[in-house]
């Protein structure tokens, strides 16, 4: 299209753009979006600002303007924050204790995984309602391909997510950002950019260009040790990254040399798969006092292996990969691994393989945390299949599936495994699990 284009985000107007024009023609609002592009890009990233703290906000009005932490105890980490915590310095996945040093005065809340989950679910029907093209990262975003849509809504893609944003605040209470561009790294990369209550849009002229100047850490699966080397190389912007050769890349790091390549010059061919499976669940908890004895670790992992259990039958999956973490005292993490050869929902088989796995990393070495969970998901079929290779196994499953039955009838507390049946110790943190 020649000449830009408009998008009121308050009233929606929308239309060819006068030159100079700041404020919406219809309405006088200054939400406006104005691009050359912007009726014709149809890729779409969609993110919840700071999730779980804007749900609680929504439910007690006297939050609004106080800074809000999600997480718990002195030795947790942060689950989430809002944007007046985060001027002070907080983030997530912080440690609470400094958490706590730089924002004195923050209102701290445990995190109600049951309440996120259910707002999640209403904002992923409205968006499964714009297209059955949508694919979820995490409880709170997703991609949306809004191509071939037009028709259908009798109006441009950016025109339907403008009104998507504007219902989820009206009906749901909390606000997203939204990222519009001609592919998935792009339209995240977008909707990073206007945070929060944001809207911004990459189009395909000024890809390049925008691209040059951003750190290369902004490129997905760049981590922190990857992104030492390249620093220690010399490279530190994608621009830099823009003007070495293919061959150059590829020569000096292999298959991650020609992603960086693509991605540095904005091309991604991923496609929006909606049925993007499910890669891990697991379950974890932080101790406020380390813990270094066997016994007492076997006891905390036995209890998140039951909860894990607990997902993996609600969500009708088994897990063929068993994955123990551990957390030292010094903030370093151990994960070890084990394949099993059924994929298994069962509690006893998650404990029995962490257990072993646990016991071979007791070396007096004390531990802030530990976790465990699956991968290589698939779905349940009915029975574990390991219950018909080993008849000792096949009683256990009898007897937890019994548990399950009267747990279902009478609660959680109805049927306590021995291991278990003492009080927790007032310091733990309620355990947090984590799908993928």
């Amino acid at each position: 299209m020649d000449g830009q284009h408009f998008l009121c985000r308050d009233c929606i107007a929308h239309g060819p753009a006068a030159n100079g024009r700041e404020r919406c023609p219809n309405c006088g609002s200054p939400r406006l979006l104005l691009h050359r592009e912007l009726f014709d890009l149809s890729v779409a990233h969609m993110d919840c600002d700071a999730f779980y703290a804007s749900v609680e906000k929504r439910d007690d009005p006297s939050l609004l303007d106080k800074p809000l932490i999600i997480g718990g105890g002195q030795r947790g980490v942060v689950s989430t924050c809002c944007y007046i915590a985060r001027q002070s310095g907080v983030r997530s996945a912080m440690p609470m204790f400094r958490a706590r040093k730089l924002c004195p005065d923050a209102i701290i809340i445990k995190p109600d995984m049951k309440k996120y989950v259910a707002v999640s679910r209403q904002i992923r029907a409205m968006m499964n309602g714009l297209t059955p093209l949508v694919e979820p990262l995490s409880i709170d975003e997703a991609f949306i391909d809004m191509s071939g849509t037009q028709r259908l809504h009798k109006a441009p893609p950016a025109v339907v997510l403008a009104r998507f944003a504007q219902r989820v605040e009206q009906e749901i209470g909390v606000t997203v950002s939204v990222g519009l561009s001609h592919n998935k790294f792009l339209a995240k990369l977008a909707s990073e950019l206007d945070k929060p209550r944001g809207f911004a849009l990459i189009g395909v002229e000024e890809t390049e260009r925008l691209l040059a100047e951003k750190p290369i850490s902004v490129i997905y699966g760049v981590g922190q040790v990857f992104n030492e080397k390249l620093r220690r190389d010399g490279l530190f912007t994608i621009g830099q990254l823009q003007q070495l050769p293919a061959e150059t890349l590829i020569r000096r790091y292999g298959e991650t040399g020609a992603r960086l390549a693509r991605l540095a010059r904005g091309q991604d061919s991923r496609t929006i798969t909606p049925d993007h499976d499910m890669k891990s669940v697991s379950s974890e908890t932080t101790f406020n006092k380390d813990i270094s004895d066997f016994n007492e670790l076997s006891g905390k992992l036995l209890a998140l292996s039951e909860r894990l259990s607990e997902r993996l039958k609600d969500k009708g999956i088994v897990g063929g990969t068993v994955t123990l973490k551990l957390k030292t005292a010094g903030f370093k993490t151990r994960t070890r691994a084990r394949h099993l050869m059924m994929p298994t929902q069962l509690s006893s088989v998650l404990y029995e393989n962490g257990s072993d796995l646990l016991a071979r990393e007791i070396d007096g070495t004390a531990f802030r945390l530990i976790g465990i969970g699956v991968s290589a998901i698939t779905e349940a079929t009915g029975e574990d299949p390991v219950d018909l290779l080993e008849p000792a196994v096949a009683r256990r499953a009898a007897a937890e599936r019994a548990m399950d039955r009267v747990r279902s009838r009478f609660g959680r507390e109805a049927v306590v495994r021995g291991k278990l049946y003492r009080p927790s110790p007032a310091s733990d943190i309620q355990p947090e699990g984590e799908d993928q």
